[in-house]
């Protein structure tokens, strides 16, 4: 059952009031941040910002600036508004326009109120979404600290990449029933009702599936993708998935059909990838070759999962398990990204599926527990029934909790049966 707008709104504020009561303290002190700035115009938000806002603020007003202040001593974290209004309940707005008519001053007078050792802002060369103060707005920053504060200006990338990764147990626990969701959508997008042999196209599909999600109140993230691989002598072409996909191939018997799929919903992501094959009208039973290769792919994510290791950098994790798939003989590509607030998330960079030798920067980013990822990559076998090679491209969501990857919702184990008439 979906939530009303009014009861997610309440579940997105409790989730907010955790993470800024609980989880930001132990994440400021473990980037050695003891002030965390982050400022915004109206409809030019900084990404951490916007998972910050209360549920009745669709975006920043004017100017909002958000202060974290940690007084240290194992103290409460100071959050201030510099504003005229509060923030939702957890940020108290402290700008007296009679006091410091400019809103700059008052963010001085913050300032030297706290007199903080490292004042943390969001810029980074590697990470778009830990990179969220214009240049503008930075100008305008270090122009009215005292002189004395300006060099204690340092990159919040760290804390800004741990406060958008990490997932509480609130969140974890939404997240079974909310990838569950995303799978049934995904059943339903592929009623065996609706698709018609030798009339209805992958392109019907997609739109079925965005109409499904509009039809439950909830939004996509991304465009959905259904492509075919069949018997026939066109090759698989990697880069085409990706992009270029034919809109309007007819669904036939024998195809194997893939879909690419992810929803929002309280502000958390999805992205799941699976397939399902076309029964001919005198098989049973899904080819022994597509079975196999399936397998495969199923193998090369248990693979990369017990990879997973704190401290680890994204760029070992790939390394180790690629090695680990050429020794059992599989021809891997694996490009796994976190999930979260965004649907290719902060945190490590798990591969590209165009830069297989690692990732500098992003992948150079080391795991930490608590963390959700979309296990994406794909498997290539030989289909001896076809006399060609087949792809097999999965995408399952699931947690690392610091010792054990685990799928929110379990994971596709063989491909789904489609009898058509």
């Amino acid at each position: 059952m979906i939530m009303s707008q009014k009861d997610r709104a309440v579940w997105v504020d409790s989730m907010l009031e955790y993470r800024m009561e609980k989880l930001l303290p132990e994440l400021m002190r473990r980037a050695e941040i003891d002030m965390w700035v982050i400022i915004s115009r109206e409809y030019n938000e900084d990404p951490v910002m916007k998972t910050m806002l209360p549920a009745t603020w669709l975006s920043a007003r004017r100017r909002t600036m958000m202060v974290f202040y940690d007084p240290g001593n194992g103290q409460k974290i100071e959050k201030v508004a510099i504003a005229r209004y509060d923030v939702g309940r957890l940020l108290h707005g402290e700008w007296n326009i009679d006091v410091y008519p400019d809103q700059w001053e008052a963010f001085t007078n913050l300032i030297e109120k706290y007199q903080p050792n490292k004042i943390g802002i969001n810029t980074s060369e590697y990470f778009g979404l830990a990179d969220g103060l214009v240049a503008s707005e930075k100008e305008n920053l270090i122009n009215a600290l005292p002189q004395k504060y300006k060099s204690k200006i340092v990159s919040a990338e760290k804390l800004a990449l741990s406060w958008l990764e990490t997932r509480t147990d609130m969140e974890l626990e939404f997240y079974k029933a909310l990838c569950n969701l995303s799978r049934n959508i995904i059943k339903e997008g592929f009623d065996p009702n609706f698709i018609k042999t030798g009339m209805t196209t992958t392109d019907d599909i997609v739109w079925k599936l965005r109409q499904i999600v509009t039809d439950y109140g909830l939004d996509v993230w991304f465009h959905p993708t259904v492509s075919i691989q069949r018997e026939d002598k066109n090759k698989f072409d990697h880069v085409q998935s990706f992009s270029g996909r034919p809109k309007d191939q007819v669904i036939q018997f024998g195809d194997l059909l893939h879909v690419d799929f992810g929803i929002t919903y309280n502000r958390l992501n999805t992205d799941q990838q699976q397939h399902f094959y076309v029964l001919r009208p005198d098989e049973n039973e899904i080819p022994k070759g597509l079975q196999k290769a399936f397998a495969t792919a199923n193998r090369l994510q248990d693979i990369l999962t017990s990879q997973f290791s704190v401290t680890k950098s994204g760029n070992e994790i790939l390394s180790n398990a690629l090695k680990v798939a050429k020794q059992e003989n599989i021809t891997a590509s694996i490009y796994t990204h976190p999930i979260g607030f965004h649907g290719h998330a902060a945190g490590p960079t798990i591969g590209l599926w165009d830069q297989q030798n690692g990732v500098k920067g992003a992948g150079d980013y080391i795991v930490y527990p608590n963390t959700a990822y979309s296990i994406e990559l794909n498997a290539t076998s030989e289909i001896n029934e076809w006399g060609k090679i087949v792809r097999i491209m999965l995408e399952e969501d699931g947690y690392f909790d610091g010792s054990d990857f685990k799928y929110f919702a379990g994971r596709q184990e063989e491909i789904y049966k489609l009898r058509l008439k």
